[in-house]
């Protein structure tokens, strides 16, 4: 082990026993180990054998000032390590928050190798990255106005990527499912723009009977070609008969002009839809949209910069250090959507700023495993890959996930933490759920309330997060399905959550 690896280790064990916490107390309940009968139903009609189903609820209730007990009310085969799918990010988002802070925020360098003379900059512009996993068009635009604020109105030079704060490996676009044009696996990039995504938004014109086609972020040198027609269909599988190509494919010549091609039909019952991509090589999405953003900036170049992978020089001078939005902010995409690459920059956050880069899973592991010795949590059976759950190998107990619910309430940071999850009939990946079931709440004064993290692979169906009852109970719940007919596993999660919300477990509260 060299000094430097020897010091971060060092650094990460002091760290972590600085300021333990005590571990969250359970009190003593009985502990039912029978399926709610709407479930079991649910999984039997569904053609989802129990063996391949657990369960985990408990009730969360104050204890001494400051602290919350949990009584365990339900465990299915609660201590099997399964599958988590995208509840895995609990883990992540949760672990962050209280190791970095809400406030955290991710850097990005600006660096260059020349000076500034009569408003052009004569030189080279470097971009050292540490993962700001949003880093979007109106970051980007800020970004601009702050260089403009240096005097600077045109650049005679290139641009130069340094993504030296991420280990090569976790960069490697390798995916679970060989679907490498879909926004859900952008790997990893420390200088990520945009996720990377292409999203083209295609909709009826309001004037004509023709198609729109609008697309974000803006690159300066791609075109659209329309040739899209419109039908008269409804707008099920609209995506079926869309014909796209982006010529040249796979360019890697990062100044050279880039065609989107649409055709095929387009229903006209369709009024908004996105289309989104991801078809090019990050070095020419970076290159095409940050000289986008500068010439909307009303910024111009000497000519169009070519973006290459490149080192900031020892002799290079900072020109300004951009931060992003707050982590609070991040965690809310990250839970509420689903954003699996945002997911994962923060589980390599993690690494960088507890370890050193560059940042590697391993390193993100290791964070993960004190912070969880620190709260007192021995996960025996967890495997973590990647930390976004976009994996086949991650693996956690339901059990194991609602302690971790159950220690957020004990966090500084757990209200932060728990308006990140998405809301049962309101907004994110739960927008759509328990729509039926919350109708019979609307009379109540303080209606019930889930808020749920989701998880979707092939053969997967998750989910983990909160329940306020009609009675104002507060349960924790987490259900995994890890069988090919998870995806007919909705409806059961949807009974328990719904028997929650009646307050299933205490029969004198329940209906």
């Amino acid at each position: 082990m060299n000094a430097r690896h020897h010091t971060h280790l060092l650094g990460i064990s002091l760290w972590f026993g600085c300021s333990l916490i005590a571990a969250s107390v359970w009190a003593d309940d009985t502990v039912s180990s029978s399926i709610p009968q709407a479930v079991a139903k649910s999984l039997e009609r569904n053609q989802i054998p129990q063996e391949a189903v657990s369960i985990a609820v408990i009730e969360i209730e104050p204890g001494r000032p400051g602290k919350h007990i949990a009584k365990n009310k339900l465990g299915w085969r609660a201590q099997e390590a399964m599958n988590p799918a995208s509840t895995m990010k609990v883990l992540t988002t949760l672990s962050a928050l209280d190791i970095l802070g809400t406030q955290y925020r991710w850097r990005t360098n600006v660096y260059t190798d020349g000076i500034i003379r009569q408003g052009t900059l004569k030189g080279n512009l470097y971009l050292q990255g540490t993962g700001d996993p949003k880093l979007i068009p109106e970051e980007l635009a800020k970004l601009m106005k702050d260089l403009q604020g240096l005097g600077i109105q045109k650049i005679d030079g290139n641009l130069f990527f340094d993504r030296s704060a991420y280990a090569p490996s976790v960069m490697e676009h390798n995916t679970i499912d060989g679907e490498s044009l879909r926004a859900y696996n952008v790997p990893p990039d420390p200088l990520l723009y945009a996720f990377r995504t292409l999203s083209f938004q295609l909709g009826k014109s309001r004037t004509a009977d023709f198609i729109d086609i609008n697309y974000t972020p803006t690159l300066s040198q791609l075109k659209v070609v329309n040739q899209m027609q419109l039908v008269d269909r409804t707008c099920d599988n609209w995506k079926s008969n869309i014909r796209f190509t982006l010529d040249p494919e796979n360019n890697s010549n990062t100044d050279q002009a880039l065609t989107a091609q649409f055709s095929g039909t387009f229903p006209s019952a369709c009024s908004a839809v996105n289309y989104n991509v991801v078809a090019l090589d990050a070095n020419t999405f970076l290159t095409q949209g940050f000289a986008a953003a500068w010439e909307l900036a009303g910024g111009t170049w000497v000519k169009p910069p070519t973006g290459k992978d490149g080192a900031v020089p020892l002799a290079a001078r900072l020109l300004l250090q951009f931060e992003g939005v707050n982590l609070g902010e991040d965690v809310l995409d990250i839970n509420k959507y689903s954003n699996n690459v945002m997911a994962r920059q923060l589980f390599l956050t993690l690494a960088l700023e507890k370890m050193g880069k560059p940042a590697t899973t391993s390193n993100g592991e290791m964070v993960i495993q004190s912070w969880l010795k620190q709260n007192g949590l021995n996960f025996s059976g967890l495997v973590i890959e990647n930390g976004s759950g976009l994996s086949r190998n991650e693996a956690i107990s339901t059990e194991q996930m609602n302690q971790l619910l159950l220690t957020a309430r004990n966090l500084p940071v757990g209200e932060v933490f728990y308006n990140s999850l998405p809301i049962a009939g309101t907004d994110g990946t739960m927008r759509n759920r328990l729509m039926t079931q919350l109708r019979k709440f609307l009379h109540l004064k303080k209606k019930p309330e889930a808020r749920i993290k989701t998880g979707s692979l092939a053969d997967v169906r998750a989910i983990s997060g909160y329940v306020v009852s009609k009675s104002g109970k507060l349960y924790a719940v987490s259900s995994f399905i890890n069988h090919p007919n998870a995806w007919r596993g909705l409806e059961a999660h949807d009974q328990l959550l719904a028997w929650l919300m009646e307050d299933g477990p205490d029969p004198k509260h329940a209906r």
